[in-house]
């Protein structure tokens, strides 16, 4: 009689895998597939080819073994796509012009070819004149100027011809039209957004310098400082003295300019922050070293560090402007304010006392 046969027991699911499903890669998760259609903007900026690797692999990502709906899939690729053409520069001026001379090239060709006795060669095609975009922001500018049906180039019009990267962050200040082939062509010369237009295309951009502002009052000064594009936000009050306390905002309006930072002179470009220290009228500013701020002290000759002007009692240490005149009232300063209050009498609730540490 044969054996009874037993079915083989089944086999153990993997650890940390419920069912015996296989673990779950990282890169196959929904984190890294949008995490990878978010870099392909942000290294298309820092380099095109590099946002175009990116590009394919978040391309594989949502593609190859995703859950997601076709639907999902289709509007992340299209999105993808998208956001790396918005980041990605104009193609070099050198190859539009090679493209529009070689429509040139042809188009006469074609004039040559078609030209009989008797007849006239049919003259090139013109276009309508390009509208005014200088002042607009390059990515408008841009579309307005494609949509019209003009092939689009940009430049830096500042002598330093940096790369022009994001359209967004830069305004035309010129723009040079070519008819010399068949398709119109526009190419703007941009300047960093918030900086001024310089005199010619490739001239320095002629950023303001910052004024003489010594002795000023905060009021004027921070109005002439606005006036120079810098924002409100960025002008900023210190204290010209290092031992001084400046008031609560709107009480210093009619305080001393002693320094400023930028100097007179220096240009005050589309990042600049400025600081102004600040001093009382009658306390005046730091002499010889007006330019330095925040390294002078003024008089303190108790050392309690309270400059006299506002020390009540600038000849006694344990006096200063941490109280009420200096003098604490009863009952602060434990037994002793207590004693020196009986012993040396109240004066409407304020310690009198004469000989203690705290008188």
């Amino acid at each position: 009689m044969p054996a009874p046969r037993h079915p083989a027991p089944a086999p153990s699911d993997p650890p940390g895998t419920p069912d015996g499903a296989s673990p779950r890669r990282w890169w196959r998760t929904n984190r890294a597939r949008v995490g990878c259609v978010a870099a392909v903007p942000l290294l298309g900026l820092v380099e095109p080819r590099l946002g175009g690797a990116v590009l394919i692999v978040a391309l594989v990502l949502l593609w190859w073994g995703n859950p997601w709906p076709k639907a999902g899939r289709i509007v992340a690729s299209v999105a993808a796509m998208g956001l790396l053409g918005a980041v990605v520069p104009d193609p070099p001026k050198e190859a539009v012009a090679r493209d529009t001379v070689a429509d040139a090239k042809a188009a006469d060709t074609k004039r040559s070819r078609g030209a009989v006795p008797g007849t006239t060669a049919t003259p090139a095609a013109t276009h309508p004149p390009a509208a005014d975009y200088r002042g607009q922001s390059l990515d408008v500018a841009y579309g307005r100027a494609r949509k019209a049906g003009f092939l689009v180039t940009s430049h830096d019009a500042s002598e330093k011809d940096k790369f022009v990267r994001g359209r967004s962050l830069w305004t035309v200040c010129f723009q040079e039209p070519d008819r010399t082939g068949t398709r119109p062509a526009l190419d703007f010369g941009v300047v960093p957004k918030g900086a001024p237009c310089p005199k010619e295309d490739g001239r320095p951009i002629p950023w303001p310098t910052m004024p003489e502002l010594v002795w000023k009052t905060w009021r004027t000064a921070r109005a002439e400082v606005v006036a120079l594009g810098v924002p409100t936000e960025r002008v900023e009050a210190r204290k010209a003295y290092r031992n001084d306390t400046l008031p609560e905002e709107g009480e210093y309006d009619d305080w001393r300019v002693c320094a400023h930072d930028p100097a007179e002179g220096e240009k005050v470009t589309g990042d600049t922050r400025a600081t102004l220290y600040l001093s009382s009228r009658d306390n005046g500013c730091p002499e010889p070293d007006r330019g330095t701020g925040t390294t002078v002290d003024l008089p303190d000759r108790d050392g309690d560090r309270d400059p006299d002007y506002r020390d009540p009692f600038p000849d006694d240490r344990d006096r200063d402007t941490r109280f009420p005149n200096g003098i604490p009232r009863l009952g602060d300063s434990g037994g002793a304010g207590g004693s020196s209050g009986s012993s040396g009498g109240s004066h409407g609730g304020w310690s009198v006392c004469r000989h203690t540490r705290w008188c």
